[in-house]
């Protein structure tokens, strides 16, 4: 009997169920044999449109961000309007301003061509996102695979749990705390910051409201380069680096920048500022300090990030095209 039961768990790890415990249902090595070339794939279309636009890779990385905090990681962010589906591109967190979407079609497209109705477009976000992150300089996580694609859009959804740039750290601490983020996981994640900008309306609250009101202690030079960007009206669409120090290089300066007051946002400016216990501080202190810890950490978060609300084995599909669910 001893003998039968060793056989089975053998069994079960040779197929990868052994690798399922850190991650629910999602592992490593899913498409190993059902799309062997699938991460040189995304890699090298990654690698094009990021050398080509810079900025993408942040676009890229925020994509896979703004799925998984509405229903999951779904990819249900990449659904266009139709008869069934109101899209949350038409969100207000999102509207004329996610992007990237063109990239993953493109990626979609290629793996389609070796590997029909295999990859899903969740999994696709995830890995692009990784790879995005790599080309600007910071280090490899594994990305677990095995998400399948929502048949379904929440715009409100969207409207509700995406955190907004002038968010207070309660708001931001409660709606990381939705989906399983602790508050390493909250500061790590916004570490994404440190490369990609954003446009004047998100950011002019900030440098001309009473900074009493949002706790803020700006640096009053970094203040009037932003004043001169962002006018009090008009210039919505003027865009600044989220780190003003390295604004293309996936490092820690962001939070070098947020400890002097140099945050873009207020949303950045409040781990320091709002944290009147101090533990959130700290973690802003120890990726200051120690750029691999925050490598390291915002590894896990992404991991962790990228398993919230996923779905596996019959639930959900694997669409042909990301922007629509699939024709029966």
């Amino acid at each position: 009997m001893v003998s039968v039961l060793l056989i089975v768990v053998l069994v079960l790890i040779l197929h990868g169920i052994g690798s399922l415990s850190d991650n629910g249902p999602l592992v490593i090595d899913y498409y190993k044999e059902r799309c062997p070339h699938l991460e040189q794939i995304v890699q090298r279309n990654v690698e094009i449109a990021v050398l080509s636009e810079p900025r993408m890779a942040a676009s890229l990385l925020r994509l896979h961000f703004h799925d998984c905090f509405v229903l999951g990681c779904d990819a249900s962010v990449l659904l266009d309007n139709s008869e069934s589906i109101v899209s949350e591109k038409e969100a207000g967190p999102n509207k004329n301003s996610l992007r990237g979407f063109d990239v993953i079609d493109e990626i979609k497209h290629t793996l389609e061509e070796a590997c029909p109705l295999t990859v899903s477009c969740a999994d696709i976000l995830a890995l692009a996102a990784r790879d995005a992150v790599v080309l600007r300089g910071g280090h490899r996580w594994d990305v677990h695979f095995g998400r399948r694609d929502s048949i379904k859009a929440s715009l409100d959804d969207a409207n509700k749990f995406l955190p907004a740039p002038n968010s207070s750290l309660e708001i931001l601490v409660a709606k990381f705390q939705q989906h399983g983020l602790d508050t390493q996981d909250l500061v790590a994640l916004s570490g994404s910051h440190t490369i990609g900008k954003s446009r004047c309306f998100t950011f002019r609250q900030g440098i001309y409201q009473d900074e009493e009101q949002f706790h803020l202690k700006r640096d009053t030079t970094y203040q009037e380069i932003l004043r001169s960007l962002c006018p009090e009206s008009g210039n919505d669409d003027e865009l600044a680096p989220l780190d003003s120090a390295t604004p293309a290089r996936f490092d820690n300066l962001y939070y070098h920048n947020i400890i002097q007051g140099q945050g873009l946002l207020i949303s950045d400016n409040v781990l320091v500022s709002e944290d009147v216990g101090g533990d959130i501080r700290k973690h802003v202190w120890n990726f200051a300090n120690d750029q691999d810890f925050f490598f390291h950490s915002f590894g896990n978060s992404m991991i962790k990030m990228g398993s919230i609300n996923v779905l596996t084995g019959e639930d959900g599909e694997i669409r042909r095209n990301c922007r629509f669910v699939n024709t029966k």
